[in-house]
């Protein structure tokens, strides 16, 4: 009979909640809630489709967005089918209620890249000026257009919405590579503070808090929030791989 050896070690990790003096809950900073991996077919099916299960209100609305993430899904599937070398970002949210209720709406999106962001990116290996690390702020709007590679901003940016108003919220950074693929990662989360229920809609990648360079711009079905109490917490995955 062979022996077995378990080891075990301590883990964890950090999720921080801001509680204000009047009671208002917002989220501060948590970890990713969505793997940061390159999603299989599979996973694309299991967290963008509605499936029993589920919550009703997260299967009303990954059935209302469909339409959304099909959009860029279709390019993606494509590209693997054709093995062409590709990049394109992964939109994951969350929606935190003030009562404490947690809401995993699931993949959003698999769009889309913009010119000004690659030659932006361009730019920097030139040293231009240009610095691509700061490509972590998050805009979130409530426009409906559908994303374009000539997008240079979103359609209808929030603006005193923000809790600190016209600047967009800071995301966390992370980079990995697996086999011949690489992500990188860009969580932050939008806490409106006005505005009443806010329908949002679009998000996208900044170079800053405010104006600049447009990475990656995101249309989805309408999340929502309750200002003063709900927040959304976006997953951004720029998504590469070799090849070319």
């Amino acid at each position: 009979m062979s022996n077995c050896v378990g080891i075990t070690a301590p883990s964890g990790g950090l999720g921080l909640t801001l509680v204000r003096s009047d009671g208002r809950r917002q989220v501060a900073l948590a970890e990713p809630r969505w793997s940061t991996i390159i999603p299989s077919v599979a996973d694309i099916r299991r967290h963008g489709r509605p499936r029993p299960g589920l919550p009703a209100e997260v299967n009303a609305w990954r059935r209302s967005n469909l339409p959304n993430l099909w959009r860029g899904a279709r390019r993606v599937l494509v590209a693997r089918a054709l093995k062409l070398p590709h990049f394109y970002g992964q939109l994951w949210l969350s929606v935190y209620r003030g009562d404490g209720e947690v809401v995993d709406l699931g993949l959003a999106s698999l769009r889309v890249v913009t010119t000004v962001g690659v030659k932006f990116i361009c730019d920097d290996f030139n040293a231009g000026g240009a610095e691509v690390s700061n490509m972590k702020f998050h805009a979130f709007g409530t426009g409906t257009t559908a994303e374009a590679v000539g997008d240079t901003a979103l359609v209808t940016e929030l603006t005193t919405q923000y809790a600190v108003d016209n600047t967009r919220p800071t995301g966390s950074q992370a980079s990995a590579t697996v086999s011949t693929n690489a992500t990188y990662t860009t969580v932050a989360t939008l806490s409106p503070d006005s505005g009443g229920t806010i329908a949002v809609t679009e998000h996208g990648i900044f170079s800053a808090s405010s104006s600049t360079t447009l990475l990656d711009r995101s249309v989805f079905s309408a999340v929502n929030l309750v200002a003063g109490s709900d927040s959304l917490q976006a997953t951004y995955v720029l998504t590469m791989n070799s090849g070319s």
